[in-house]
């Protein structure tokens, strides 16, 4: 299978904007269009997405990511299998347990076990099976069987939440781009998969970074500073309970935070953010896809060369026309030629 091409777009008002920029991606050979599920600090994803499906054809959508704590699993189940109806069958559920969504109207992210369990009923709930919810049988009967079903791909950095991509997802979410640590991810998740008697090698790799194709590499690790940032968020709490030895969570994954000094949720995922000042040029090269055409693509090469089977662009950079543009002229149609 070829390497497939997706973008992560902000829910930044107006509205408008990520419709547009959703377009721009399907003409530019995008085949995902994402979105961030913070509803305080952004506007509500679901009617943005749903107005991206309206002016789109062959894109699908989803979070990257959603999560069961800010929203009823019944009710998120519903949303995605009422837009997967309205899109013909477009959609595909990106879920994990809780960032931004849930740290900035100070609440945690969902203990494992009750996002396992949530997650076992979300799955077959937004595809129309019966399900056994609060002690009653439920089933969205209005779910259209022809319709294919809608896949739920799980985030995760630590070996519990790994444990879960790979009992119940059809694929695992890793925000980075670093090979080491992608392959340290899939394997743990898909040893949990192997454990619960399921396919490994069913396990997709899903990918998401941003990337700044230019030249100019300082001014695009200048970009992107922010990015392993917001990773690191996930990485503080993996400290707390496994320390940084390397014993479970490797060194690779931890040794960059330890260089850390706050983070404000307010700039989440913004350009220039102050709390990125503590991340180095090496990490933001590890982490992100950066540079000219032909340092990306060998980037992308190099994941594609260790098994991930998407990478979703976070546009979260400036000069997003030219992202879009420089992946649909170049970078999209050479991977799609080494398939053919």
């Amino acid at each position: 299978m070829a390497l497939s091409f997706g973008v992560t777009v902000l829910p930044d008002p107006p509205a408008s904007r990520l419709v547009e920029l959703m377009k721009l991606g399907e003409d530019n050979g995008f085949e995902f269009g994402w979105t961030y599920d913070s509803p305080v600090l952004w506007q509500e994803s679901f009617p943005l997405l749903t107005l991206a499906i309206q002016a789109t054809s062959t894109m699908r959508f989803g979070h990257l990511v959603t999560n069961p704590g800010t929203r009823d699993p019944t009710v998120l189940a519903s949303l995605y299998a009422t837009m997967h109806d309205i899109s013909g069958g477009r959609m595909a559920m990106g879920i994990g347990r809780g960032d931004s969504a849930v740290r900035y109207i100070n609440r945690q992210p969902m203990r494992v076990a009750e996002f396992e369990t949530a997650l076992r009923m979300i799955k077959p709930f937004m595809n129309g099976e019966e399900v056994h919810w609060n002690e009653k049988d439920l089933q969205l009967k209005w779910v259209r069987a022809e319709l294919p079903r809608i896949p739920m791909w799980v985030a995760g950095y630590g070996p519990k939440a790994l444990a879960v991509a790979g009992r119940v997802g059809d694929g695992v979410i890793i925000q980075l781009a670093d090979p080491e640590i992608i392959q340290w991810i899939m394997g743990t998740a898909r040893a949990a998969a192997a454990e619960a008697g399921r396919d490994p090698s069913e396990l997709k790799c899903i990918v998401c970074a941003p990337s700044h194709i230019s030249d100019d590499l300082a001014d695009a690790r200048e970009q992107t500073r922010w990015f392993p940032a917001m990773v690191s968020n996930h990485v503080k709490d993996l400290i707390e309970r496994y320390g940084t030895d390397g014993s479970v969570v490797p060194k690779a994954l931890t040794a960059y935070v330890e260089a850390r000094k706050f983070y404000d949720y307010n700039d989440h995922s913004r350009v220039g953010a102050a709390h990125g000042a503590f991340v180095t040029d090496e990490i933001c090269d590890r982490f992100s896809v950066l540079g000219n055409v032909e340092q990306a693509t060998a980037k992308l090469r190099e994941l594609e060369s260790i098994g991930v089977d998407h990478f979703s662009v976070y546009l979260m950079t400036h000069n997003q026309e030219e992202t879009l543009a420089a992946y649909g002229e170049h970078i999209i149609p050479a991977f799609a030629r080494a398939a053919a």
